[in-house]
């Protein structure tokens, strides 16, 4: 395609052939990579985050113990993670959806898109003389004192006009055309490449934050659908990283997967920066879920709602606060549903409690505690064959812990 006219002064845009856009790596196509990346980005961060939990690798920044993920969760973890891949399933199929109602991404514009830009920087210029004038400033006197010091501030003061900056429009004919000047395009690469892909990214979080926010409270304001519907997320009192997409299949697929999917849809991104887009809100939800709060993890540094933040909301004194998710708390602040109390006293309390549940006596089969191992004073050991047996429990637990 090719545009060479450059009537009333304005440079000539240029030429461009279309191409369709080679796969991001060598060994996967854009399609399939944009199907699995998301699902290899939670497999990867939960088992990360699962092999710190299991070995207990940084237990000062848990924000729960052991023990109360074993007594106080109400779903096993062989149940969380079937419905994960239950959900993701169904996220594979809607983004197939996706991806075939899309266009193939082309490349090959970008230069015309940039020139593009330029000009509408140069045509924004004209208004300056009539802007400068209603504050009392004379343009056209200013850009003449500038323009042997300063030419490029001149040429911008009278309106965009810049005689001395020209261009060859090919290499044969050797015809003159008015030229860009550097930093119009300077100003049209910064829009065309980071300005406007930050506007659609900002525009997609704030559209998907405010898609869950009202979704996740109207499921806790209405019982049906809290009960028949988002009590399974809450059945995790105790998050861990790879329960972060425990849901119900409906649930799952209105927060999640129809929120992201509008999102990206309403932000008018491309295929490639939806993917990105996919998969960093993919990691963001793990993360909130962790069971950690880490100084050093960027993604519970770029905003305060994060595994802390979101963790109080699992628990059943802050379960009517904190619906933000899974991006930004501006929600929660606005409309008042920020938790506002005292949680460190909260934690306090269930930690202490599933110590002592942890150190209880075992109770026999007749319903009554067992005896304790100090009997009048004596210790009473006890026979060769319960130490045979305890370890035998304890050899099948660790190797359980290793197969986790």
């Amino acid at each position: 395609m090719a545009n060479a006219t450059f009537s009333d002064g304005l440079p000539p845009l240029p030429t461009y052939e279309t191409r369709p856009m080679p796969d991001l790596l060598p060994f996967i196509s854009d399609f399939w990579l944009s199907l699995i990346a998301p699902h290899v980005a939670y497999w990867v961060m939960s088992m990360f985050f699962h092999v710190i939990d299991v070995y207990d690798l940084f237990p000062h920044y848990r924000l729960h113990t052991p023990e109360e993920i074993t007594q106080r969760n109400l779903a096993t973890r062989f149940q969380v993670a079937r419905d994960v891949v239950l959900e993701q399933i169904l996220q594979v199929f809607t983004a197939t959806v996706l991806s075939l109602t899309e266009p193939q991404q082309q490349t090959g514009m970008e230069d015309y898109e940039v020139a593009v830009w330029a000009t509408r920087i140069r045509l924004a210029q004209r208004s300056l003389p009539s802007l400068l004038s209603v504050l009392g400033l004379n343009a056209t006197a200013i850009s003449k004192n500038m323009a042997s010091s300063h030419p490029l501030i001149a040429g911008a003061l009278a309106g965009g006009h810049y005689p001395f900056l020209t261009t060859q429009l090919d290499g044969v004919s050797g015809v003159q055309v008015p030229a860009f000047a550097i930093w119009e395009m300077m100003v049209a690469k910064a829009v065309y490449w980071f300005i406007i892909p930050l506007i659609q990214v900002l525009f997609a979080i704030f559209f998907l934050d405010t898609w869950q926010y009202f979704w996740h409270r109207a499921m806790h304001v209405n019982k049906w659908m809290y009960t028949h519907w988002h009590a399974r997320h809450h059945r995790l009192y105790v998050p861990y990283a790879y329960g972060a997409l425990y849901n119900h299949p409906i649930e799952g697929f209105l927060l999640d997967t129809l929120g992201a999917s509008l999102a990206y849809k309403a932000s008018f991104m491309t295929p490639r920066y939806g993917m990105f887009f996919f998969v960093g809100s993919t990691m963001k939800t793990v993360d909130d879920h962790c069971g950690y709060s880490l100084p050093w993890d960027p993604l519970q540094r770029i905003s305060s709602n994060n595994a802390a933040y979101h963790d109080i909301h699992h628990q059943s004194w802050g379960i009517k606060a904190n619906f933000s998710q899974p991006f930004l708390t501006f929600w929660d602040r606005l409309l008042g549903t920020m938790w506002k109390g005292d949680a460190n006293s909260k934690y306090e309390r269930t930690r202490i409690s599933a110590a002592k549940k942890s150190k209880a006596p075992a109770p026999t089969p007749n319903g009554k505690a067992a005896p304790s191992p100090v009997a009048n004073g004596k210790a009473t050991a006890p026979s060769p064959l319960a130490n045979g047996k305890a370890r035998a429990r304890l050899q099948q637990n660790g190797k359980a812990v290793a197969q986790r």
